[in-house]
């Protein structure tokens, strides 16, 4: 079976929604690993600071399963599927990686094109899975959290 790396986020009654969220995943997916959970500046329009963190599961379901799965969570913890992209959220679960796939699959691009350039991905997945090796860079994710330029980039661990 393969892992599923997924970074859950919300600035929107932050602490009570990932904790939610992650009541589901673990319901849903059994034994689950998360990293800190890490505020940080909302990126790309102005809010309220997100909590972000990284979860990984191992799974038998194929990605279009599991993207299914994480919409229901998403929707559970009141996010509209209809909701627009850069604005406040109260939940948001992306698939980081599927295992080892690469490539573009419906409604997923593996591994996520921006896991390398967001320190609240890049991060969080660097704790929890430091010796995994991406799969298109061929770095280990600690390699690529050690290169990263954290400058501006400010993340504080906080309490779920």
């Amino acid at each position: 079976m393969p892992d599923v790396y997924v970074a859950a986020g919300s600035n929107i009654d932050p602490a009570a929604r990932l904790k939610q969220a992650l009541a589901a995943l673990k319901q849903h997916y059994g034994p689950i690993t998360v990293s800190h959970a890490y505020q940080n500046k909302a990126v790309g329009f102005e809010g309220e600071d997100f909590i972000n963190l990284v979860v990984r599961f191992a799974t038998s379901e194929p990605i279009d399963q599991v993207l299914s799965v994480l919409h229901k969570i998403e929707e559970a913890c009141g996010r509209p599927r209809n909701a627009p992209k850069w604005a406040p959220r109260a939940m948001d679960l992306d698939v980081l990686l599927y295992g080892d796939k690469v490539g573009t699959f419906p409604g997923v691009t593996l591994p996520r094109p921006d896991l390398v350039n967001r320190p609240y991905m890049l991060g969080p997945i660097a704790e929890i899975a430091p010796d995994w090796v991406h799969p298109t860079l061929h770095k280990t994710m600690q390699q690529l959290w050690a290169e990263f330029d954290r400058q501006g980039h400010g993340m504080e661990v906080v309490e779920l």
